[in-house]
């Protein structure tokens, strides 16, 4: 049996359980019951979508989303401080619950040159190695990677998407 992580407030506001696609502000997590902090207390008021400065964040089913499309989040905290809930932990965040993947679509690996991808990531998660016969291919490392989206608005192929995190489960 399935029990449904459908809160109260999700019914009366007609929001939907979390769709895998969202993507959220921040420290902003949508766990399954979770009823402290997290995008479940959001009223949808929208302060975090008004002090946001590269205004990436904006409301959608009553929830605040990311949209990468529209440029990078970098991690200045102003959404959550201008949030009057409880959608967002205590102290900055070190960044999202998901990666990069740079998919089948990518230029280089279709042996178009482009670095595009490399050149706007502030912590340096992708880099790229030489071929031959071809230009360079790209590699990320999901480690470094904070998840920030610069990547994905300069991509010129749309070839970059995020990926959710996997935590591995503790052994003991």
């Amino acid at each position: 049996m399935v029990l449904s992580t459908r809160t109260r407030r999700d019914f009366l506001t007609g929001r939907s359980p979390e769709d895998p696609g969202r993507i959220f502000p921040p420290g902003g997590i949508f766990p399954p019951g979770a009823t402290e902090t997290s995008v479940r207390s959001c009223s949808g008021c929208g302060a975090c979508v008004d002090a946001c400065p590269t205004k990436i964040i904006s409301i959608r089913a009553g929830v605040p989303v990311v949209d990468f499309s529209q440029g990078e989040c970098t991690f200045c905290g102003q959404c959550a401080e201008r949030c009057p809930e409880t959608v967002f932990p205590a102290g900055p965040a070190a960044g999202f619950a998901h990666h990069a993947l740079i998919d089948d679509g990518c230029l280089a690996n279709n042996y178009v040159d482009c670095q595009a991808c490399r050149d706007s990531c502030p912590e340096g998660a992708i880099r790229f190695w030489p071929r031959l016969g071809g230009p360079f291919v790209p590699e990320l490392d999901a480690h470094a990677c904070t998840g920030c989206g610069a990547c994905i608005s300069v991509c010129p192929a749309d070839a970059i998407v995020m990926k959710p995190r996997h935590r591995e489960a503790a052994h003991g």
